[in-house]
């Protein structure tokens, strides 16, 4: 009899429940138990998961492993899927191995590499990657001067953190003045310079940022999964251009994608990002983590999510071609259970909300909240 998988994902995501939604759904039928925890009680996926707990906040990266240590031999976890602390937590992969828990993440070296967007650039430019011009900035200074550049060349200026994810801190740099066309309709990306140098000349440290180009649609997210040696088994390419997304299999998308997962060592899931300079893609971001969007991929009849847990735990699932490329898309929103809050003004005579169909939330005694230290409230 095959034992059930046991699957721990820590403070993801929102649209990773549909990520838990595939484990489950694997081709075996194989039993998987999804583990989750997260800092904020109304996430989703501690409602989809079979046992979530709240995290502790305010850990270390050092005390944040111990943490991890400790909830994977408690809750016996065959394999742990890190996104917060991810560089931390691979740095100690063989203690991880020692309670019996496989890490679904690339080793340090590569996770080091690709955090920092500047040497990130360095180095896949080195194995002959394309990516935009790039100056690093820490001052009002060397921000005008980055601009001005980028001006002259004919290009609209952006900057974002030098460290982040998922376009947290992206900005575009406009030499308008700041009016009230920026306060109609809805927030904008796009900044005036001005401001700009001012909050930095009044700040009290100095930024890190990556100034580059603002590069133009498409954008291609390439999914990839690689074995631990270094070998892609699937490489799958998602197509965004306004609302209308797609899939592709061009090469000049997937192969620089496969150069640099295999090149650096990006086993398991990881999502590289490219968009275009003129008329040539170049590498916008790579992300040593699955992307919020993987699930996507179901419409290629791939579920990369459990090929990747297969991976992770020793099984080769082989190559991986998808069978088909699923017609373009776009994304909408939908509503998804949460776990119930007790109130102590809530109303006895008002029923509790029928879960969404298929979906059944996790009972509210399965979240253990913890204070800061980590011990039980």
């Amino acid at each position: 009899m095959i034992s059930r998988v046991r699957v721990w994902l820590n403070r993801t995501y929102a649209e990773n429940v549909f990520f838990m939604d595939q484990l489950r759904r694997n081709p075996g039928d194989r039993a998987v138990e999804i583990h989750a925890t997260h800092g904020d009680p109304d996430s989703p996926v501690l409602a989809a998961a079979d046992t979530a707990e709240l995290e502790p906040e305010g850990l270390s990266p050092a005390a944040y492993v111990e943490y991890a240590l400790a909830q994977c031999e408690r809750r016996g976890i065959d394999v742990f899927v890190p996104r917060l602390h991810q560089a931390a937590i691979v740095a100690h992969r063989a203690e991880f191995e020692a309670v019996g828990t496989a890490l679904l993440a690339p080793p340090p070296e590569a996770v080091a590499v690709f955090h920092d967007k500047v040497i990130a650039y360095e180095a896949v430019q080195a194995i002959g990657v394309p990516v935009p011009p790039w100056w690093r900035v820490r001052s009002a200074g060397e921000l005008v001067a980055a601009v001005d550049e980028l001006e002259a060349g004919g290009h609209r200026a952006c900057f974002k953190p030098a460290s982040g994810a998922g376009g947290v801190g992206f900005r575009v740099i406009t030499r308008a003045p700041f009016s009230l066309t920026q306060l109609s309709g809805f927030p904008s990306p796009y900044v005036p310079l001005g401001l700009v140098l001012d909050a930095l000349r009044e700040a009290d440290e100095p930024v890190d940022w990556l100034v580059m180009p603002r590069l133009e649609q498409p954008e291609v997210s390439v999914d990839c999964l690689t074995g631990a040696d270094n070998r892609i088994r699937l490489a799958v390419g998602r197509t965004k251009n306004g609302r209308r997304r797609g899939f592709t299999l061009h090469e000049q998308w997937l192969e620089p994608a496969r150069r640099i997962a295999e090149g650096f060592g990006l086993h398991y899931l990881s999502n590289i990002q490219f968009r275009m300079l003129g008329e040539r893609p170049v590498l916008m971001d790579v992300n040593t983590r699955p992307a919020g969007g993987l699930h996507q991929l179901s419409l290629c009849g791939v579920n990369a999510p459990w090929a990747a847990v297969r991976l992770a735990l020793g099984e080769d699932p082989g190559e991986l071609a998808p069978p088909f490329l699923g017609q373009d898309y776009t994304v909408v929103s939908g509503p998804r259970p949460l776990l119930p809050v007790t109130l102590p003004q809530q109303r006895a005579d008002v029923p509790a909300p029928a879960p969404a169909l298929g979906v059944v939330p996790a009972p509210a005694a399965s979240v253990e909240p913890r204070t800061a230290t980590g011990a039980r409230t």
